[in-house]
């Protein structure tokens, strides 16, 4: 059996409902997003420090990015079967608990307890991700994009504090006697719960199970696996494969450069506040600009926006191999790739959502997303390694060859990419 609405809601009161999950959406994105920040940089910098080697510190991101694709399959199920509200409750709860473990692992060094509670954190990320598809549940096509982007753009205040919970972290170490990475997962844990409890109470009715009762999306086709939903949509649908190939290239790119540029800095003598601020501000670029690539998205097409995204990142990468050396070029490489980042996926998500079949749409989100984070895992693991063996201009110079692939498709196929899907 699978699960239905209750009741029945009279289509006339569709724009209403969408207003409402996209209020849900926006205050639980807000205060999940405080707890998701932690890992950029606390969680890095705490996993060098429990390690005691710089080459391991990736693994901190490794665990929380593994998490949110190990745990973006079953999140993603759960929200085809059972709606929004479950799944995305069920993640916020998760990455709480994981947070919890993680101040323990900081309070006693523990790498036992680090790593388990990063990989529960990363269901975080997993549904903060699923939570800008639920934004285009309810939408209207030429709309898609801009409400997707809304979700995106409003996680920028929680994404922007995480990363200096090290600040609070502090005072709150003074009165309790807990260390300063411990105190910031404290908070984190708290935020991330507080996500949970949000989307509990007032993600009613569920946007997906809403527009099942009005008969916008069919019951056939949820049981299947998300990974063989992706498969048959791969083989067959030519847009869904430019879709996933920009968001998995923006995920690769982000990761393996910004996993690392906390350990560079704090090599070149950067305090860890400073770090933080750096760190924020390449946040600030992943979602600040959000609502502008959703407009320019749904006016101009999917194409514009990831053109505009791959000169981005170039920009990006050419300025942190050469000017690497110095805070100033390390702050504007860091900008400019969350940029470039918001661009590509912004458009990729939205080109996905509008193209992949309604009645496999949540599985098959649930499946892109975990396999965006299980290779975006996959490049902050070898990225830990190979700046140890070599330097970060290179591994940004590595980075770049990973957009090339993503640039052949869009410059070749412009006839079918630039026409905006109504």
């Amino acid at each position: 059996m699978t699960a239905t609405p209750t009741t029945a809601t009279p289509p006339s009161d569709t724009p209403r409902v969408q207003r409402r999950t996209l209020v849900v959406l926006v205050i639980s994105q807000i205060v999940g997003m405080v707890g998701i920040g932690v890992a950029p940089t606390i969680g890095v910098l705490l996993a060098e420090q429990v390690t005691a080697n710089p080459s391991w510190a990736g693994l901190a991101r490794v665990a929380s990015t593994l998490g949110a694709a190990v745990l973006g399959l079953p999140l993603g199920a759960i929200a085809a079967r059972w709606g929004r509200r479950r799944a995305l409750t069920l993640g916020w709860l998760i990455a709480s608990i994981g947070a919890f473990v993680v101040v323990y692992a900081a309070q006693t060094l523990s790498a036992v307890a680090l790593f388990p509670g990063l990989l529960l954190v990363g269901a975080g990320s997993a549904v903060s991700l699923q939570a800008r598809f639920a934004a285009t549940d309810l939408a209207a096509p030429n709309h898609r994009a801009r409400a997707l982007a809304l979700v995106v753009w409003v996680g920028t205040l929680g994404s922007v504090l995480g990363p200096n919970l090290g600040v609070p972290g502090i005072w709150i170490s003074t009165a309790t006697g807990l260390t300063v990475f411990a105190s910031g997962f404290l908070i984190a844990g708290t935020f991330l719960f507080l996500g949970g409890v949000v989307v509990f109470i007032a993600l009613r009715p569920d946007p997906l199970l809403f527009a099942r009762g009005q008969g916008w999306t069919q019951q056939v086709g949820r049981r299947r696996g998300g990974i063989r939903v992706l498969a048959l949509e791969l083989r067959t649908n030519p847009r869904v494969r430019l879709a996933v190939l920009a968001i998995v290239t923006a995920q690769i790119v982000m990761v393996s450069v910004m996993t690392m540029s906390p350990v560079h800095m704090a090599d070149d003598g950067d305090t860890i506040t400073i770090i933080g601020i750096t760190i924020s501000l390449h946040v600030a670029g992943m979602y600040g600009l959000a609502p502008v690539v959703g407009i320019l998205v749904d006016r101009a097409g999917h194409r514009i926006a990831m053109v505009v995204g791959i000169c981005v990142l170039v920009a990006s990468l050419v300025t942190s191999a050469i000017g690497s050396g110095t805070m100033g070029g390390m702050i504007a490489a860091l900008l400019l790739l969350g940029i470039g980042w918001s661009f590509i996926n912004v458009a990729g998500s939205a080109l996905f959502a509008s193209t992949v079949a309604d009645e496999t749409r949540a599985s098959a989100q649930g499946a892109v997303d975990a396999l965006a984070n299980l290779l975006g895992a996959t490049a902050a693991f070898v990225a830990g390694p190979l700046l140890a063996a070599t330097s970060f201009p290179l591994l940004s110079e590595l980075a770049l060859l990973v957009l090339v692939p993503l640039a052949v498709v869009v410059i070749r196929n412009r006839a079918w990419v630039d026409h905006p899907i109504a």
